[in-house]
């Protein structure tokens, strides 16, 4: 009994090892990632280049088939190139097994020590990082040599060593056993892992643990297929082209388990090493294998997940989605990008809006109330939660920088948002009372609203861009808006002296002007945050 809680209590400090690991290099290294993500073209060789690097960074291919469809369903990936990137992450996967092979002794406990020193005593909050990647791999050692010794003693008890042995006779049962196991730990590493430290202890032989890595390999798709059911179409079909390419990989291989083990207990003397190597083996050999026939994969996986009109919901927001939240340089990114899509959104009701009341057109003042209600309130609720969400995250201090910042600019856009709808409310009171402006008022609207507008984009752009020159660039331009609107009120005032102007007029153009105003101090705001603001 002893011996099944120790392996218990192993696998369980395996899951955590490998869940600081994860957690450690996607802080060191995940907003690079996605940087290089967001590049992947159609050649196949660079995107299955670019997989394999990645997962071996991150150690999690999972959260890497999460990040990708989470760009394929914002359409800023397609599933050929989401293949290519799948087969070099099949590849990546393959460092975990290989590292825990090895035997390093009691420097495990050195990792340990030094991870829990960063982690407890290092106050500064971006070396935090470095104590997770430390801490994880002397947890990650530390439980195999636990999963090992108990799997030592196990191997006394007659049936526990008959059943592993039916595994070795029956490999079936060991795809079955690996599928399932890595179902339900959500971690084909973890397994792999778990695979070596058997060999490790002589618990099982080659032939049953090239099984139970066949099933880790299927089981390894379970994460990626749930994350995509609520998912667009595409990005279903990603998950789907995942599965088939394992089970094409697994079936290939499955008759010939008995010649394949003999071929890889000769590249060791040592079993861990064996089964190691076997994992390395057939994922290179499945990766290549699929290589050329990356376009027919993709068209497979169209036919396995067919368009079906008017099943799908459309989403409102195009980046954001809860799955990100696992993954904070990645879920920070596509917050930014949602942030500049509502920007660039809001910048066009600023035209309209402006347009509206000019022309005096009600079909355009009545689209931006529209759009105002039905598409920004929602998506700046839904972005705010999304991005409240993410401060509760363990986030570097960068990281948690960004998170306000961002948080700060959606108020900002969804408050230019509303003075777009006002200022399309004051077209209709126009249009309904039939209110005269004067040509002169009539040109200083168009000057000043395409002044707003200018400040507003060009604020916008900073962001997007990451740019403190164009930033700078936006707080002069809204510099010389103040100098217009104040030129404005007082042309305003001389034609109200002059009795040139309706009453009613006054008022709206007032309004107006004075909206205008407020747009551009918000493009302010935005220019001088990104300003003081560091690379994200």
């Amino acid at each position: 009994m002893i011996g099944f809680v120790q392996i218990l209590g192993g696998l369980a400090l395996l899951l955590y090892g490998i869940r600081l690991l994860s957690s450690g290099m996607e802080k060191l290294t995940g907003g690079q990632i996605q940087r290089w993500l967001d590049r992947v073209t159609r050649n196949r060789f660079k995107s299955a280049g670019f997989g394999a690097l990645a997962t071996a960074m991150i150690q999690s291919s999972g959260l890497l088939m999460v990040t990708m469809i989470g760009l394929i369903n914002a359409n800023l990936m397609s599933v050929q190139q989401a293949i290519g990137v799948m087969l070099g992450q099949e590849i990546g996967t393959t460092l975990t097994a290989q590292i825990v092979a090895f035997d390093i002794g009691k420097f495990n406990l050195l990792f340990i020590v030094l991870g829990v020193v960063i982690l407890e005593f290092v106050e500064e909050r971006d070396w935090k990082k470095y104590g997770e990647i430390a801490l994880g791999i002397g947890l990650i050692f530390t439980a195999m040599g636990f999963m090992s010794s108990a799997l030592k003693a196990l191997m006394t008890i007659p049936w526990f060593a008959g059943g592993l042995g039916v595994i070795g006779r029956l490999p079936l049962l060991g795809v079955l056993a690996g599928l399932v196991v890595t179902a339900l730990t959500q971690s084909s590493t973890a397994v792999t892992s778990m695979t070596v430290a058997m060999g490790l202890s002589r618990a099982i032989t080659i032939e049953g643990a090239v099984g139970i890595i066949l099933g880790a390999n299927i089981g390894s798709c379970i994460t990626g297929l749930v994350a995509s059911l609520r998912l667009s179409r595409a990005a279903r079909q990603a998950s789907l082209a995942q599965i088939v390419i394992n089970i094409f990989g697994v079936l290939l291989f499955l008759p010939f388990i008995r010649p394949y083990a003999a071929l890889v207990s000769g590249t060791s003397a040592e079993l861990a090493r064996q089964i190691a190597n076997a994992h390395t083996i057939f994922n290179l050999a499945v990766s290549a294998l699929c290589f050329p026939f990356v376009r027919q994969i993709a068209w497979l996986a169209t036919k396995l997940a067919p368009e079906k009109p008017g099943r799908e919901k459309p989403r409102l927001t195009r980046f954001i989605d809860a799955m990100q939240l696992s993954a904070p340089a990645v879920a920070l990114n596509e917050a930014a990008r949602e942030l500049t899509n509502l920007g660039e959104v809001t910048a066009g009701m600023v035209a309209d809006s402006c347009r509206a009341l000019i022309e005096k057109d009600r079909a355009t003042a009545e689209a931006v109330i529209a759009r105002e209600e039905h598409f920004v309130d929602p998506v700046f609720k839904l972005t705010s939660d999304f991005v409240n969400q993410l401060i509760q995250v363990d986030l570097t201090r960068r990281q948690s920088q960004r998170c306000f910042q961002i948080k700060n600019l959606l108020m900002d856009v969804e408050r230019v948002a509303d003075l777009s709808e006002d200022m399309s409310q004051f077209a209709l009171e126009r249009i309904q009372d039939d209110v005269p402006f004067t040509p002169a008022a009539l040109q200083e609207l168009r000057e000043a609203a395409a002044k707003a507008h200018e400040v507003f984009a060009l604020s916008l752009r900073a962001f997007a861009a990451g740019d403190r020159e164009l930033s700078r660039a936006a707080c002069r331009l809204e510099n010389e808006f103040d100098r217009l609107y104040w030129q404005f009120r007082q042309n305003h005032i001389d034609r109200l002296a002059a009795g040139s102007c309706h009453p009613r007029a006054d008022v709206i153009f007032t309004e107006a002007m004075r909206a205008l105003e407020r747009i551009s101090d918000h493009a302010d705001n935005i220019g001088v945050s990104v300003a003081r603001s560091f690379p994200a």
